[in-house]
């Protein structure tokens, strides 16, 4: 004797319970981001950004001199990758991107030459616990100063990298929320359960 397959409704409902408990739909992809220095920021607000998220949990290693994203030696160059360090590590949170106004999310991967920026917490070496301490397996903190006059050099990479099209949504608070396009596909996919729950 055959199995009788489960009423469409039945898997409908399913998936929508599956939706409520995961508070994200299952089939959802989202867009990779980063968290960059933006152009109109001040070399002292991009210090203190850089010192504050390498001393809350960024990995900082690649820019010490050392380092694979070392180079080009600014501090917009090393913010840039520390804030999108500390960011990725707080698992992609727009709050954790604002660092009093230096900086902004970006779609565009700003990695250049060797310098890979993470793109999720998975690629960025670990995580930051709440509180910005470390979580063990991260890299420690350390703290930055600026070049000496005369030995920054300005992006080698053709204006990719450092400084990508940001678009115009700029985030305006520490409460920035997530795009807008991802909330209304976060709504409107319950609804559209719902909705082929009754053609069948």
């Amino acid at each position: 004797m055959a199995e009788a397959a489960a009423p469409p409704s039945i898997v409908v409902a399913l998936l929508f319970f599956l939706y409520i408990t995961t508070n994200r739909p299952p089939f959802l992809v989202v867009e990779a981001t980063w968290c960059v220095v933006r152009s109109d920021a001040s070399d002292q607000a991009m210090l203190a950004g850089l010192n504050y998220a390498c001393a809350a949990g960024a990995d900082c290693v690649p820019i010490q001199s050392s380092g694979l994203c070392y180079l080009p030696n600014t501090i917009q160059a090393h913010a840039s990758y520390a804030y999108n360090s500390y960011y990725q590590r707080r698992g992609s949170d727009p709050a954790a991107c604002y660092f009093s106004g230096t900086a902004t999310i970006a779609k565009t991967d700003p990695s250049y030459g060797s310098c890979v920026y993470p793109s999720s917490p998975s690629t960025a070496g670990g995580s930051v616990a709440p509180g910005g301490t470390s979580v063990p397996g991260t890299t420690p903190a350390t703290s930055a100063t600026l070049p000496p006059p005369g030995t920054t050099t300005a992006p080698l990479y053709g204006g990719r990298g450092l400084t990508p099209d940001m678009g115009s949504a700029v985030p305006d608070s520490p409460k920035s929320n997530a795009s807008p396009e991802l909330s209304i596909k976060a709504i409107l996919f319950p609804v559209y359960f719902f909705i082929l729950s009754f053609t069948f």
